[in-house]
């Protein structure tokens, strides 16, 4: 988790564009050792390996680029790329060209030093340039052969999830978003129920009750959602989802109770789905389920959101395209994927979330639907922001965080460091 300050030496960054007419070579002293980049403390794959040029490092920037939400224009006609991104909120114009020292920024001529050229059918320019243009904080370490980069600030949605033991943390509602509120759940007869020992509908504190922890957070803005969880281990999930009465009794409920609370949204948290039933079969009665679910509660102005396990986990039986066709949003719970008997606070392994994003995406879910769940049990001070990064990486709605018993002062500060908070 080193972040490297900006380097005093010279290092260069490539641009990547596979424009037609970008053909030809330039000659590049050969890296003995791979040179890596890393984005936001985890890999970044590049399509082409970085290379030297003059002791410049240079490294392919199409991938580095989308990945910081920049968007980046070919123009043959002029051989010049076209690169636009935001910077503390404002929209940040630069015209690059090739074998030309001089760029433009927002129409403003400004000194690089090196021009831009082609490796391989590759274009590079100056990383210290492209730092500083794109508010990116860029680093070099000669040891590991590793260019980093930290990308700058964005604002994203941050959910956290409320469980019983979270009272002592309702301060921190205030820093999120939205909250999901977990006192509700369908119990093994198929029933919804506001009874049990992990989700029920907890006893007034005092002047605070759930009913006015409800109305105080959607008072501040963030938007309060009524979670319901199931698991299909006993097969009580199947069962309700497949006999029309329960499935219809259990829709109701929730209905009525998000409405008569002032719930903004409902979250289902339905687990277990196609880990020994038949996965298409699975799918149809969730789809079918959330398909009537979301038309009564549209009729409502209440939103719908989903956690769905992570598409390279155990359990196939999520349509992930249907789901978000359906939903505001879905929360990808992309952790758990270290096996029994690993160690508490034990951070998800960064490839195996990387997979999980680029699965969902694949698979049809829009990245602006999309929030990153993460385990704040499973992850530390020095891997939030890794996950985090991802979520940036990858233009996602935002981030959730189970739960909020866990947000410390610690994990906040990170946290702080990493999105951009409204009127920053």
């Amino acid at each position: 988790m080193n972040k490297w300050g900006k380097s005093a030496a010279a290092i260069g960054l490539a641009v990547s564009i596979l424009g037609s007419g970008w053909t030809g070579t330039a000659s590049a002293a050969t890296v003995k050792n791979e040179i890596k980049v890393v984005l936001d403390d985890v890999i970044l794959p590049l399509g082409a390996s970085p290379v030297i040029k003059n002791n410049v490092t240079m490294v392919p920037f199409r991938s580095l680029a989308t990945a910081l939400g920049i968007k980046v224009v070919w123009d043959s006609k002029t051989k010049s790329v076209r690169a636009e991104g935001l910077v503390n909120g404002t929209t940040r114009k630069v015209v690059l060209s090739l074998g030309k020292k001089s760029a433009l920024v927002d129409g403003k001529a400004v000194q690089m030093i090196a021009a831009p050229l082609i490796v391989n059918q590759q274009v590079l320019i100056p990383l210290k340039f492209f730092g500083t243009q794109f508010g990116a904080n860029v680093g070099w370490s000669k040891a590991t052969n590793t260019i980093s980069v930290v990308s700058p600030k964005r604002a994203m949605h941050l959910r956290a999830f409320y469980a019983m033991g979270s009272f002592s943390q309702r301060a921190r509602i205030a820093s999120m978003d939205s909250v999901a509120f977990g006192w509700t759940r369908i119990n093994e007869n198929g029933e919804l129920t506001l009874e049990g020992v992990d989700f029920n509908w907890p006893e007034a504190a005092g002047d605070i009750t759930p009913e006015s922890m409800v109305l105080d957070a959607a008072s501040q803005g963030k938007k309060p959602y009524l979670m319901v969880y199931s698991v299909d281990g006993k097969g009580e999930l199947t069962k309700m989802l497949s006999d029309e009465t329960l499935r219809n009794n259990a829709i109701d409920n929730i209905v009525r109770l998000a409405e008569d609370n002032k719930f903004g949204g409902v979250l289902l948290d339905f687990e277990g789905l196609g880990l020994r039933l038949d996965p298409l079969g699975q799918q149809k009665l969730i789809n079918d389920y959330v398909r009537i679910l979301d038309h009564k509660l549209m009729a409502l102005n209440i939103e719908l959101s989903l956690a769905v396990p992570p598409p390279n986990g155990a359990y196939k039986g999520y349509d992930y395209k249907t789901l978000a066709t359906l939903a505001d949003d879905l929360v990808l719970m992309a952790h758990d994927y270290n096996p029994k008997g690993t160690p508490d606070h034990t951070p998800e392994p960064n490839a195996k979330v990387v997979e999980a994003i680029e699965l969902a995406l694949k698979a049809g879910v829009p990245a602006n639907k999309l929030i990153l769940g993460i385990s704040l049990w499973n992850e530390t001070t020095t891997t939030v922001d890794d996950k985090l990064g991802l979520a940036k990486r990858y233009g996602l709605k935002g981030a959730s965080f189970w739960r909020l018993t866990f947000y410390s002062d610690d994990i906040a500060n990170v946290i702080d460091r990493v999105v951009e908070k409204a009127g920053e």
